[in-house]
């Protein structure tokens, strides 16, 4: 009966929020973007600021400093849209559906001061063509806001005992844990990386701070797997452990909190396959435990999980793209279980840059399709 009334509950908020999302934030869509061009040096992004149309917009981020940046779109801690690891000297393109308002820009280092995007109204992002109902989603809604809740609750417990571990002096254990507590994280990454706070708090990487390693914004996961896989000691991390188990409390409650819509439902699947394939797979995140490859396949798991909900309100509207959904993944499972060998997955400092590319293109061959899913399912 209890799990009955909180299904119901669970059911009631997720049509509110439809509901709410169809009435105040309608939003339209378009074939094709204009292109804004931003460098990003060591200490700025230029230009500062930026004035776009509402609507789809796409830039082109150049990477003019000496170290790794990321690119972010930020609605005060939500993050709208990113592109990770852009290597000194590249650049990648970053396309993100813009309701009028004002955005922050990240410019290199987590410490830079940011920039200020400004999205002025326009017909586009006015007009919302659409060919299904909110009702369609309600149930998608639910399941996943279900899911959410569930892996929330794992993260807390795998961190907690992490830090157990860690408190024991158990080195073995706690290494063991490390690997095990990533996973509930990395199945809620799709939408947990929008928490723009919480994730520079729970996984910043290195590469992204001033200091590196000596940072003292270097916490969370990283800065413990450089303790327990680099200096291979439990010395010292306890309070970092501890924090990382509020941190984790702090997810679970706002997981829960969570306001989905069907446009955040149909935009963070694409978004995380964006992620892995344009820099996570690539360079690797785990530069101390090698173990991205666990990583990687529990960011599929999230993945496939909202994936499966949208394909079922597809498929009615258009059986071919469902199949081509169901196919991309399927590659994507094969050439993770092609990386797999009898004790599991290796370290990714073995896996040589071919492999790496392959599985980046897999990703990448997933993002596109799921990107098509705003011009099928559109919300009215």
């Amino acid at each position: 009966m209890s799990l009955a009334i909180a299904g119901a509950a669970l059911l009631a908020i997720a049509g509110g929020a439809a509901f709410y999302y169809a009435s105040q934030h309608a939003a339209g869509r378009a074939d094709t973007t204009d292109q804004f061009r931003v460098a990003v040096s060591a200490t700025a992004c230029e230009p500062n600021e930026i004035t776009v149309p509402g609507g789809k917009r796409s830039f082109e981020i150049l990477n003019t400093s000496e170290r790794p940046i990321e690119w972010e779109i930020l609605d005060g801690v939500m993050v709208v849209a990113e592109r990770e690891n852009i290597a000194p000297g590249f650049k990648q393109t970053l396309t993100a559906q813009l309701r009028p308002g004002d955005y922050e820009i990240t410019c290199g280092l987590l410490s830079n001061p940011r920039g200020v995007l400004h999205v002025t109204e326009s017909e586009e992002a006015r007009t919302a063509a659409s060919t299904v109902g909110l009702r369609n989603f309600l149930g998608a809604l639910s399941e996943y806001k279900v899911y959410l809740v569930q892996q929330g609750m794992a993260a807390v417990a795998a961190s907690e005992a992490l830090a157990a571990a860690i408190k024991a002096g158990d080195l073995q254990e706690a290494q063991d844990l490390w690997v095990a507590a990533r996973l509930p994280y990395k199945r809620v990454e799709p939408v947990a990386y929008r928490l723009s706070d919480l994730e520079n708090a729970i996984d910043p990487v290195a590469d992204y701070l001033e200091k590196r390693e000596a940072d003292p914004a270097f916490t969370g996961f990283h800065r413990l797997e450089y303790g327990l896989f680099s200096e291979e000691t439990t010395e010292g991390l306890a309070p970092v452990a501890d924090e990382l188990v509020a941190n984790m409390g702090e997810l679970k409650s706002r997981l829960g909190k969570l306001k989905l819509d069907p446009a955040l439902l149909m935009a963070i699947p694409g978004d995380m396959a964006r992620q892995l394939s344009d820099g996570k797979i690539k360079a690797g995140e785990d530069h101390y435990a090698h173990t991205d490859l666990a990583d990687f396949a529990a960011n599929f798991e999230g993945i496939a999980k909202i994936t499966g909900l949208l394909q079922a309100v597809v498929e009615p509207v258009d059986p071919a793209l469902e199949k081509e959904i169901d196919a991309k993944l399927k590659a994507v499972e094969m050439k993770l279980s092609e990386l797999s060998g009898p004790d599991g997955y290796p370290s990714y400092d073995s896996v040589d840059e071919a492999a790496r590319a392959s599985l980046s293109a897999a990703f990448q061959e997933l993002a596109d399709v799921l990107d098509r899913l705003d011009q099928v399912i559109g919300v009215s």
